[in-house]
């Protein structure tokens, strides 16, 4: 059978574009943007990283090694909350700057995420827990691996209400995070059980008071809630005073905070010193060796046991 000139034609060009790669592309279903999630502390971007894993997109608003408690953005940083989809910040006096740049600058249906609120929070120094939302409560709640369990949960269901068809990624994210904090926890208990002394002389901000009231220690901080506090003469004397009747052998210091007062009580009372940290930040260097706040968290646990002469 012969083939007309016209139908040839048509068929060796459909051959030949075909055969060169000049056929219509197919149309390739474009991938849902991650969620997009700004935080202020290194504990809650780790929280929210871990949790939200491959669906999320977590930046933290501290710059590395900067000190959360006297920190203040710039308007490059608060030009970023036009962009995130999700804030989360501490709250309790922490950020005392993020009430002004919700109202001024978040973009409209940004999700804000106020992790401090409706916990057992600290007042600073033995008047014991309160739930209000006084600025005079501690808010290191990360120091305390229980609370951070209720956290974990509660942004599982945020990014759950964001996401909802990948709903069981977010909650096998959040089982298995929450794992390593309860192994965290475990080791903790064990360890702190075990330990001849249970007072500590913590030559930074007060900034454990959570870890010491979860295990039953005893926080005594030479600077108040920020390192701006700094002691009085006399306080400084009745704290030497103490941890020399208390036969302290071990003060504790932080980073980004001077080590001359911690030096001062240890060589005064004639302890050695050593790190302990926060874990509100990571420095460069933290950074480029993916130091996790697990990481922190147990390396703290290193010199507690050290200090506090566990066995």
């Amino acid at each position: 059978m012969k083939m007309n000139r016209a139908a040839a034609f048509i068929l060796f060009s459909m051959f030949s574009a075909g055969f060169l790669g000049l056929a219509r592309p197919s149309i390739v279903p474009q991938e849902k943007p991650r969620i997009r999630i700004l935080t202020t502390v290194f504990p809650l971007q780790e929280f929210a990283r871990e949790t939200a894993g491959e669906r999320g997109d977590v930046g933290l608003l501290l710059p590395p090694g900067a000190e959360v408690h006297t920190w203040q953005p710039k308007v490059s940083d608060i030009r970023k909350f036009a962009s995130w989809d999700v804030f989360i910040y501490i709250g309790h006096g922490l950020e005392p700057w993020a009430s002004d740049i919700l109202k001024g600058a978040a973009r409209p249906g940004l999700k804000v995420f106020e992790a401090g609120r409706e916990l057992p929070l600290l007042s600073p120094g033995p008047e014991g827990d309160h739930r209000d939302a006084s600025p005079s409560l501690d808010p290191h709640i990360w120091l305390d691996f229980g609370l951070d369990l209720v956290l974990i949960d509660r942004l599982r269901d945020l990014l759950q209400t964001l996401e909802p068809e990948n709903a069981g990624l977010f909650e096998r994210n959040a089982a298995r995070y929450k794992e390593s904090l309860r192994r965290l926890d475990e080791k903790c208990r064990l360890a702190f059980g075990s330990c001849l002394q249970k007072t500590f002389i913590f030559g930074g901000h007060e900034a454990f008071g959570y870890f010491a009231r979860r295990y039953g220690l005893e926080q005594v901080a030479v600077y108040g809630l920020s390192p701006d506090a700094a002691p009085t003469p006399k306080e400084l004397a009745a704290i030497m005073a103490e941890a020399k009747t208390r036969k302290i052998k071990t003060v504790f210091f932080e980073p980004g905070v001077s080590d001359k007062m911690a030096r001062l009580i240890a060589r005064e009372i004639g302890a050695d010193i050593r790190l302990l940290n926060p874990g509100h930040n990571l420095t460069k260097e933290q950074i480029a060796a993916g130091v996790t706040f697990i990481d922190l968290m147990e390396s703290n646990l290193e010199s507690f046991k050290h200090g506090l002469a566990c066995r």
